[in-house]
């Protein structure tokens, strides 16, 4: 079992590791030895999960996550299986944390009267502004 907050926990057989060949620079070693880790977690039908914090996930996870509800964490941070994998890992933790965690409710809140009045009293003072930078026309009588 792995702790992602106090009240959940994942098990390890929910996890699914596939090891692939990392890309970008590192010569021969990134060339032959497969180090980068493809974390698979299935989301949608996870036993470990609440309800609310499975919406949230899945919002937060974006395009990671698959069709089938599948979250896909790629880590090739580093240069050996094992350090990957536990990013890939603490990835998903943070990840589950962060969904853990409740939105605070916005409080609605209204303008004061005086406010408004201050508001009103500048859009009158800005339009005299513009109004006394109009040109004169002289009338033709």
């Amino acid at each position: 079992m792995i702790d992602a907050t106090p009240d959940i926990q994942i098990r390890e057989e929910e996890l699914n590791f596939a090891f692939i060949r990392a890309s970008g620079p590192g010569g021969q070693n990134v060339n032959k030895v497969a180090t980068a880790v493809q974390l698979r977690f299935d989301v949608a039908n996870s036993p470990s999960l609440p309800d609310d914090v499975r919406v949230r996930l899945t919002q937060l996870a974006g395009r990671r996550l698959t069709e089938d509800g599948e979250l896909v964490i790629e880590a090739r941070r580093y240069r050996t299986q094992e350090q990957n994998r536990r990013d890939a890992v603490e990835r998903l933790l943070e990840m589950i944390r962060h969904a853990a965690r409740k939105p605070a409710r916005r409080v609605k809140t209204r303008p004061s009267a005086a406010s408004r009045q201050r508001r009103l009293d500048a859009k009158r003072r800005r339009g005299q502004t513009k109004k006394q930078r109009e040109t004169i026309r002289e009338t033709g009588d």
